[in-house]
């Protein structure tokens, strides 16, 4: 059969399938021509392996990533209320109606204005929920350069903060603090920083965390102290009133009661770790795998700390979803949350 592929190219191309008047595969550029719901239908995957093969070409990405968004209406992002128009099929593009803005399901997104192909970004994004991977390694997996990769990383991890997992509804919770960072005893003659025993924050980075004993999530913090006015503001954003909150012995928490909290303590001072239903045994497991989730890392910065403690949270919240709908909630809370280079080191 001699006819023109889809992709508008010469005469001599040959088509090579068509199935149901819906598939045209192009022998040179294998061009696919495919309806948004028969593309989105067939894509199936189980682990990060799987990426490559449910999405092979950027058609693919776009029309999922449509599917997602938009389910089946295309909304414009500068005017919601009004059905924008199609202009330009193959490249995936509308244009509003009210603004006269052009725009495509990228724009508003951490993708908008990327070079970067949404097969490469969709191949990070599920190494990411997956496991913990230095920018070095991921470059020369997806075969990009290091600086490349570790914003591809960073842009990622500021969206694994899900609304959604959080620790609201919980009646019972685990509150307690951790800081990341090597012993001063361990540190080489010059690098030794004074002053900076006990819970002292010179050299260390401090976290607060959340556990929700009913749901089973994790919330991680990264903060600049483990004063009484911080740990105070985390809380009460995040824990309703009257719920049974679990700590240590530390003493920032000792207005729990006058916060409006049922509070129970442990002293581990006097090793006790338990008495009854109060300890804090959840969370400090929590900092362990926490802890061991940095290992690939050479070095973390406290600039981007919080990006590595929701990488973490998002895979310790989500560890009982099958990979595909850990996939579309990243993605899905990937939406209105553009972010520029600039942005990224500022």
């Amino acid at each position: 059969m001699a006819n023109n592929c889809f992709c508008k190219k010469s005469l001599h191309h040959k088509i090579h399938q068509i199935v149901g008047g819906k598939q045209i595969f192009c022998d040179k550029c294998r061009f696919v021509k495919d309806t948004t719901d028969d593309i989105v239908n067939k894509i199936k995957f189980d682990s990060e392996y799987d990426i490559k093969t449910a999405f092979p070409t950027e058609q693919h990405c776009t029309r999922y990533l449509e599917d997602r968004r938009w389910k089946g209406k295309v909304t414009s992002p500068f005017a919601p209320d009004i059905m924008p128009y199609e202009v330009n099929n193959k490249r995936y593009r509308w244009k509003c109606r009210k603004t006269g803005k052009y725009f495509d399901v990228k724009t508003g997104t951490i993708f908008e204005n990327s070079k970067i192909p949404l097969q490469k970004w969709f191949q990070v994004l599920a190494i990411l929920i997956t496991n913990p991977i230095s920018s070095h390694k991921l470059s020369k997996k997806i075969r990009v350069t290091q600086s490349t990769a570790w914003r591809m990383e960073t842009k990622l991890r500021n969206i694994l903060k899900v609304p959604n997992l959080n620790v609201m509804s919980d009646d019972n919770v685990e509150i307690d603090e951790t800081y990341v960072g090597g012993k001063n005893k361990n540190r080489h003659w010059d690098k030794k920083v004074s002053n900076s025993q006990g819970r002292s924050c010179k050299d260390k980075m401090p976290f607060i965390g959340i556990y929700g004993r009913d749901s089973g999530n994790l919330m991680i913090y990264a903060v600049s102290n483990t004063k009484k006015k911080t740990i105070k503001s985390i809380v009460e954003n995040n824990v309703k009133k009257s719920a049974n909150v679990n700590t240590d012995e530390f003493l920032a928490y000792d207005e729990l009661s006058k916060w409006g909290f049922n509070h129970f303590r442990v002293n581990h001072g006097d090793k006790k770790y338990a008495k009854g239903k109060s300890h804090t045994n959840s969370i400090e497991n929590g900092w362990s795998r926490f802890k061991r989730s940095l290992n690939p890392y050479y070095r973390i910065s406290r600039k981007y700390s919080q990006g590595y403690a929701n990488e973490f949270t998002f895979r310790s919240n989500t560890n009982e979803f099958v990979m595909q709908e850990k996939f579309d909630l990243a993605l899905l809370s990937s939406l209105n949350k553009q972010s520029t280079y600039q942005q990224l080191i500022s």
